[in-house]
């Protein structure tokens, strides 16, 4: 969006936003505080009795997994208000955006807090709702409903089929907490562990945009910039990573789970990346390269291998660090100039030199230059993808031929936009409210600071988050010089490929946009197929005649009934001597209701009706409930 055109935002509103940023403050100076103590292994936990005949607790639990996102939600959370207020300032929806980005840091705070799979379920969902309601912000357009509905919609039913695989899980386990479920050995082994996997990864990969349900993911940038910051970094795209961590312990160790998770990761992986280049807005591009570190989460997790592991846990936070950085320089690219088409903008630094120094340490981390935390990540990705067993050498090719994509993406926006040839866009702007700046500089800052210093991000949250999903003290060194090894060789082929795609990524994105973009295409037309489906049943079963339809109303009410009575070995009681007066008050019954049935005029059918009635009495009164039989008469 341009410069925004609203007044100045009335004092009740702003001091709404001074009081949700002091919280989520507070609830990440909580999870720091917690963390000293969850690294040597003091986990703190609450529970309430929920559904006591079900055993089901309102319960919650502080781990070294939960802790990644316990510091990301409610830290990132307060970065991203901050830059509403300026961003949406004046906005007479204000308010509105923002008790639905609290709605939304409570519903994904309580997904990773969650120790019970209905409490964690009942959150997950909110977490859909909330997304709905934040991708359809601007809702007087068509685009912003239309991609709210989609991200419901493919995200809701990846929730049904979720409810479905944890409920069985829990029956597997005998229990519905997490942590117990985790600790329970030999599922991977149990008859229902296909379905309930198969289940359980259609939710994650609903959430967190695998292919073929990715296509959700891009069409939300039809939300606020701050919105698209805060979802692809901290929240609702990393549930599904989140839940198949969470679950890793209990349910990996099998093929399936390695194929699965190998395959679709890889995949989406490599295909974002691709489509990335394609991209002519800034923005756009960004969310497939989301979409490509989901892939890389999802390939690592599928692994039973500590590195690959704790490749995953250091990704998520390298990731976190650097994409919310750069969404948020792209908002504020976009509110200064009024553009993010890349062609259109060029020497950036002249005119907003703070967003150009964060877009230019947040693009470094993201190609996984040294000395940024985004180099140890991208070395621990390499390392783990060789550690892998199975597939050593295709899911390292895979990964070297993803971030070469990404380092030629990197440099688009370091040499072409940032320090390119200046364009009249840039030339008519000036540097972004301190507001608009200051939050991705602190993130990029800190993907710098943690690379040079990464102990403290071994030590206090990916080590404890490998207690988490192994079971057992892991000790995590993260280092920023490993020596000359293959993971170093595995770098500089990376920046050698991506140097030459940046060469040729004209004439790559050239070809890549005669690849007809069909999944939107075929998601609207199933969508407007499924709904000519529901039409036709729907007039078929509710004509304009009321009878028909009334007919099979209780058709169907009759027949589903009588046909569980029948298969649970339901008989009809026999009667020796027939009592006269019942027999007398039964066919009176059937009568009437069939001549009401098949009458062809009101008269005779209001009779019909007026005889079963009496009929009904006279049963009342044969099994003594003369009261009933008058209020029925």
């Amino acid at each position: 969006m341009a410069a925004s055109s609203h007044g100045p935002t009335p004092w009740p509103t702003q001091l709404l936003g001074v009081v949700l940023i002091v919280a989520a403050v507070l609830a990440t100076a909580g999870a720091v505080y917690q963390a000293p103590g969850i690294a040597v292994g003091d986990i703190p936990g609450v529970a309430w009795s929920w559904v006591p005949a079900l055993g089901v607790d309102f319960a919650f639990r502080l781990d070294g997994l939960s802790l990644i996102f316990g510091l990301l939600i409610p830290g990132f959370g307060a970065i991203v208000l901050l830059y509403a207020g300026r961003y949406l300032r004046g906005h007479p929806h204000l308010i509105r955006f923002y008790l639905y980005l609290s709605l939304f840091m409570i519903a994904m705070g309580g997904v990773v807090l969650a120790d019970d799979i209905i409490t964690l379920f009942v959150f997950w969902e909110l977490t859909t709702v909330a997304s709905f309601l934040l991708v359809g912000f601007d809702h007087a357009t068509t685009k912003a409903r239309r991609n709210a509905w989609q991200a419901l919609l493919i995200t809701g039913a990846g929730g049904l089929a979720l409810l479905a695989g944890l409920l069985m899980l829990s029956a597997m386990a005998g229990t519905t907490h997490l942590s117990e479920i985790a600790a329970t050995e030999g599922l991977n082994e149990h008859a229902l562990y296909v379905p309930t996997l198969t289940l359980i990864l259609v939710g994650a990969f609903t959430k967190s945009a695998q292919i073929p349900f990715h296509i959700w993911l891009p069409g939300a940038m039809a939300a606020p910039t701050p919105v698209s910051a805060y979802l692809h970094s901290a929240t609702m795209v990393k549930a599904g990573v989140y839940l198949l961590a969470r679950l890793h312990p209990a349910l990996a160790g099998s093929d399936i789970w390695f194929w699965c998770l190998s395959l679709f990761g890889g995949t989406t992986m490599l295909l974002a990346a691709l489509l990335a280049l394609r991209e002519t807005d800034l923005k756009a591009a960004l969310a497939y390269t989301t979409l490509m570190a989901l892939g890389v989460l999802m390939m690592f997790l599928g692994a039973d291998g500590t590195t690959a592991l704790a490749a995953a846990m250091t990704f998520i936070m390298v990731h976190a660090l650097y994409k919310a950085s750069l969404f948020l320089v792209v908002g504020a690219i976009d509110f200064q100039t009024g553009t993010r088409e890349i062609s259109a903008l060029g020497g950036l630094w002249r005119r907003m030199p703070l967003t150009s120094f964060a877009a230019v340490l947040a693009a470094f981390s993201m190609a996984g230059f040294p000395p940024f935390l985004g180099f140890i990540g991208k070395e621990l990705k390499y390392e783990g993808a060789l550690a892998i067993a199975e597939e050593p050498v295709a899911l390292a090719g895979a990964a070297v031929t993803a971030n070469a994509l990404i380092v030629a993406l990197t440099l688009v926006i370091v040499l072409r936009v940032v320090f390119g040839r200046m364009t009249p866009a840039v030339a008519a702007a000036r540097e972004a409210p301190v507001q608009l700046w200051i939050g991705p500089v602190l993130l990029a800052s800190a993907g710098l600071a943690l690379g040079i210093m990464p102990d403290l991000l071994g030590q206090y949250i990916v080590q404890p988050a490998m207690v988490a999903l192994t079971g057992t003290p892991q000790a995590v060194k993260l280092k920023l010089w490993h020596g000359i090894n293959l993971p170093l060789m595995m770098s500089v082929a990376t920046v050698a490929l991506g140097l030459l795609v940046f060469v040729a990524q004209g004439r790559i994105a050239a070809l890549l946009s005669r690849i007809p973009d069909v999944a939107d295409e075929v998601w609207d037309r199933g969508l407007a197929g499924l709904v000519a489906l529901f039409v036709r049943i729907t007039s078929w079963m509710q004509p304009q005649d009321l009878r028909p339809m009334l007919s099979m109303t209780l058709l169907v009410i009759f027949v589903l009934p009588m046909a569980v009575l029948l298969g649970t070995g339901f008989s009809l009681p026999r009667y020796g001597n027939l009592d006269v007066a019942v027999g007398i008050a039964v066919i009176l019954s059937i009568a009437g209701a069939i001549a009401a049935a098949y009458a062809r005029r009101r008269m005779l059918a209001l009779s019909g009706v007026g005889v079963a009635g009496v009929g009904t009495a006279l049963i009342f009164v044969i099994f003594g409930a003369p009261d009933v039989a008058i209020t029925k008469l």
